[in-house]
């Protein structure tokens, strides 16, 4: 048995960082931008599966790049780790896993449009702790999945979880190209989603209803946060850290 216990942290003792951190590129289950991630392996190679932990689980990853060694910086500590290089079973597991979220796409949409659901499928992807199968979806209006996730879980055999996202996350997770011409903020270097509301984009009587202030994901552009006036105390900016990489 784990010990649950929650651990109790000093409030007056200052929490200590590494001079130097070994980070490697690592593209998230083979979909959108590649991320940079905190590594202790300095073996691993581009082409290599890893293991690293995302929203409280246990997902996979292929490295792009080689590992390198970069002084510490604040936003290092929002990074994600990788837990390990894939072993053969780990492997086989990513093999499986696709597999089934490729047959968990095709199901899940036929029978969305069968049932007349209004929801965008974006994402299907299994976990390496728990038999549970995550679909995450966007949608107008709140959908009644109760009947589709019955046909899910009977065809597949495990735990459904439906997540809704919002446009911004759909983004985010496809990664694309914005009318600047660069990567998505979104996908590339952001890591702390603030939110973008009109009364922002409005300091500036120039930003009106300029469409061009609109991102590919329908709504305010990230990069506004940056046109602030206080904006340099407040940016993330493109670090070295960041490799824009296209695949």
């Amino acid at each position: 048995m784990t010990d649950q216990t929650i651990p109790t942290t000093d409030p007056d003792k200052k929490e200590s960082f590494p001079e130097t951190v070994t980070i490697v590129g690592v593209k998230v289950r083979n979909q959108g931008e590649v991320k940079q991630a905190r590594t202790h392996d300095p073996s691993l190679r581009e082409g290599d599966c890893v293991l690293l932990e995302l929203d409280d689980d246990v997902t996979y990853g292929t490295v792009f790049g080689t590992p390198s060694v970069l002084p510490f910086t604040p936003p290092m500590r929002v990074m994600k780790s990788v837990l390990r290089k894939a072993t053969e079973e780990d492997d086989a597991n990513i093999v499986t896993q696709q597999n089934v979220a490729v047959a968990g796409v095709e199901y899940c949409r036929a029978r969305a449009a069968a049932l007349g659901l209004q929801l965008k499928l974006v994402e299907v992807y299994g976990s390496f702790q728990h038999r549970v199968l995550t679909f995450c979806y966007t949608a107008e209006s709140r959908v009644d999945f109760r009947q589709l996730v019955k046909d899910l879980a009977r065809q597949f055999s495990c735990r459904i979880e439906m997540r809704q996202i919002s446009s911004r996350d759909e983004a985010r997770r496809l990664s694309g190209v914005d009318t600047c011409g660069l990567v998505l903020c979104c996908a590339s270097f952001l890591s702390d989603f603030k939110p973008v509301n009109l009364k922002l984009s409005r300091k500036e009587s120039v930003w009106g209803n300029d469409t061009h202030r609109i991102g590919v994901c329908g709504r305010l552009k990230c990069c506004l946060m940056f046109e602030q006036d206080d904006w340099p105390a407040t940016r993330q900016s493109r670090s070295p850290l960041i490799q824009v990489k296209r695949s």
